[in-house]
């Protein structure tokens, strides 16, 4: 019962609780359905052999042996391109039915007949497929598994962001309340209250939160979802025909009880805390705030950041290729927020003290921000977290896609590109014409796994090497020949001369040597081979040279005869390295716009409940001869203070993540050149001082009106 006239008392004040946990519980609920949808696809329609009721196809996938602990496993991996059916087995199926054929290569066929009847026919020369399986030879399946692949890790990141602020906004809420009612837990104990009792009536209050906001969220969530499908489709992440319902429950489940557990975790450190308040607490009456960081915290704060820091180093120092990956720069910058965040009440008062501000106001708002210690620090950890994020993810991605940029604009010496499917090769005067096919080279790497590289197959290893200039650390990729394969670092065996066993692109054993070895880069230097070795990939790039005082015109008219696309190579870079992909910009503004939105929430319920408890003190300004307009300009100026030290330690976390990524690059050979987000870290840092300023103006207005 005390629990429910507490909430009817203090719903003020618990009001960014609620708003925050009901908003991550709507976000993952919306991406849980997201999820069920993209894991759970509707069965579609086979376009390619619509009207034969059986599909063969080539072997599409290489099977091999590899070690898993005391014994052996079979570990397959989708072959750059499928075998052919051949002509012996498209003559044994006419004797069945009528043989429906759509192209040069047969990678498939069409046949009339029963699928008993053919799958005697073929045995395991070949897959027998029916039914919904036929259109697993439809071009299109393979870039839809692909972006589907893409909507899974888009979801998975936001909703994991979503639950990591709404846990740090919740715990950062009930942290300031507890210290606002500092006063009335030493009454409750004074009136005879346990410790215990103390705890359980605000992890009730918590419970209650969590219970109610939740409901709403998974009801939001569910009616959100649709238009997340469409902002997926829209954006270019997910296919065309994608679609999200509220069908599936187990969303909603989990989104529930994460909601629930989200906001009684985040009370449970402030209920330890509001425990340990003293029934003197009941008498005190200065503001100033003392013992703000018990021992416990400054142990978990420097855990986390020893954590952080010692993680980004072992990266760095072992596998620095890893923090160039999305999933890294998106989670890395978190511990080291949490981190930051834990430590703000002991990094907020010499921050504060460095600050000079003019006139009597801006003493005040300096000295009330340094001895108003939890209140500012409350106010500091949401700037944190947007601008670190922000910074960190936009900066890192923007920094790797530069660098990426850059490396393929440094490799290659061509003035002219054309791409297309199975190009023909023209002979032009003046110009040195590099054909080349996109394949893949498979390897088993210390007898446990089987790795797929992206490779390309060359056609004149000549030409090829007059019009690129790859990172060659050993060798000279003008040894090239049918024997032999270049490499990269990351490979298991990179040393030239030596001979590795592969599979080519269709599945082929093939015993090659290492002509050459290139730097590892940012992870787009593949291998390369001879066309012997393409696996029969048809060319798709021709990338050419024009020598000096040729007529750069006549070249790109002749080069038109090849049925491809002709474009200069600045063109073809802009076009094929556009920076980070419609995925990846996607994913990061909506990560972003969910941490943005939650330190508004924060901000705002922070300082309305702050203010609002504040009415004395700002009454005694008003005793002291201050005007209203100064009493609202103190208040406002101590939460922009407080959004621009919270801004400051966000770049300073910022300034770490980004130094690893450069770090990185450097390790690997790669161009370096850091890419801050001024522009979004700007105009998030503007939104925080509005909301700032404004919530704590809304608050204040009217709690100093009196002089007496």
């Amino acid at each position: 019962m005390l629990i429910l006239y507490s909430l009817r008392a203090r719903w003020a004040s618990l009001l960014g609780a609620f708003v925050a946990v009901g908003l991550g519980v709507a976000v993952m609920a919306a991406m849980g359905l997201g999820l069920a949808a993209a894991l759970d696809p509707p069965v579609r329609e086979p376009q390619r052999f619509a009207s034969s009721p059986v599909v063969v196809a080539g072997r599409d996938t290489l099977t091999v042996e590899v070690r898993r602990g005391p014994g052996t496993a079979h570990v397959s991996k989708k072959l750059d391109r499928p075998h052919p059916v051949d002509s012996q087995l498209v003559r044994e199926l006419r004797k069945l039915g009528p043989v429906r054929l759509d192209g040069p290569r047969r990678d498939a066929v069409g046949v009339d007949a029963s699928a008993a009847a053919v799958r005697e026919v073929v045995g395991d020369r070949a897959r027998v497929l029916t039914g919904a399986d036929r259109r697993l030879v439809d071009p299109a399946t393979e870039r839809d598994a692909e972006a589907l692949v893409g909507v899974d890790a888009l979801l998975g990141t936001a909703a994991g962001v979503s639950a990591f602020v709404s846990v740090f906004v919740t715990a950062s809420t009930f942290a300031f309340v507890v210290a606002l009612r500092r006063r009335e837990f030493g009454l409750l104990r004074m009136a005879g209250a346990t410790p215990g009792q103390v705890r359980r009536l605000l992890l009730g209050e918590a419970l209650a939160v969590g219970v109610v906001a939740s409901a709403a969220g998974c009801a939001a969530g569910g009616r959100g979802a649709p238009w997340l499908g469409r902002v997926l489709v829209d954006g270019g992440v997910a296919p065309t025909w994608f679609a999200v319902s509220g069908a599936a429950a187990w969303p909603y489940q989990v989104a529930f009880w994460t909601g629930v557990s989200v906001a009684f975790t985040g009370a449970f450190a402030a209920s330890r805390r509001a425990g340990r308040i003293g029934p003197v607490e009941a008498l005190r009456e200065a503001s100033v705030d003392t013992d703000v960081m018990p021992w416990s915290r400054r142990a978990i704060g420097c855990a986390l950041l020893a954590g952080g820091l010692g993680l980004l180093a072992w990266k760095l120092g072992s596998q620095p290729a890893d923090l160039l990956k999305r999933k890294t720069y998106t989670t890395q910058p978190m511990l080291l927020v949490t981190a930051v965040a834990a430590l703000a009440p002991v990094l907020v008062r010499p921050v504060v003290r460095l600050v000079r501000l003019p006139g009597a106001s801006g003493l005040l708002v300096r000295a009330n921000a340094s001895a108003s210690v939890r209140r500012t620090a409350a106010v500091a950890a949401p700037a944190l977290v947007v601008v670190a994020l922000a910074g960190s993810l936009l900066g890192s991605a923007a920094t790797v896609a530069g660098a990426k940029a850059t490396e393929a604009r440094e490799q290659t010496r061509s003035q002219f590109v054309v791409t297309g499917d199975a190009l023909g090769v023209p002979r032009v005067s003046g110009a040195t014409v590099s054909a080349t096919a996109s394949t893949a080279v498979f390897v088993r790497e210390e007898g446990t796994a089987l790795i797929r590289s992206d490779a390309r197959a060359v056609r004149d290893v000549g030409a090829f090497a007059a019009v690129s200039r790859l990172p060659v650390v050993a060798g000279d990729v003008r040894d090239l020949d049918d024997r032999s394969i270049v490499v990269n670092e990351e490979w298991e065996a990179h040393t030239v001369g030596s001979w590795v066993d592969v599979w080519l692109g269709d599945g082929r054993p093939a015993r090659l040597r290492i002509a050459a070895v290139l730097g590892r880069g940012t992870g787009d230097n593949g291998a390369y081979v001879t066309a012997a070795n393409g696996a029969g990939a048809g060319v798709d790039r021709l990338e050419v040279r024009v020598a000096p005082g040729t007529d750069r015109a006549g070249v790109a008219a002749a080069l038109r005869t090849s049925g491809g696309t002709v474009r200069t190579t600045s063109a073809w870079l802009a076009a094929t390295r556009p920076g980070t992909g419609p995925q990846t910009r996607l994913g990061l503004f909506v990560v972003l716009g969910i941490a943005l939105v939650y330190a508004g929430i924060s901000l705002a319920g922070t300082l309305l409940m702050a203010t609002t408890a504040r009415g004395s003190e700002l009454r005694s300004l008003r005793l002291a001869g201050a005007t209203r307009g100064q009493v609202l300009r103190v208040v406002a100026g101590e939460a922009v203070l407080g959004v621009c030290v919270g801004a400051g330690l966000g770049g300073v976390v910022t300034g770490v993540n980004l130094a690893g990524v450069a770090a990185a690059l450097g390790r690997l050979s790669a161009p370096v050149r850091v890419v801050v987000p001024w522009e979004v870290v700007g105009g998030c840092v503007g939104v925080c001082v509005v909301i700032g300023a404004g919530a704590s103006g809304v608050g204040a207005w009217g709690r100093g009106r009196g002089r007496g």
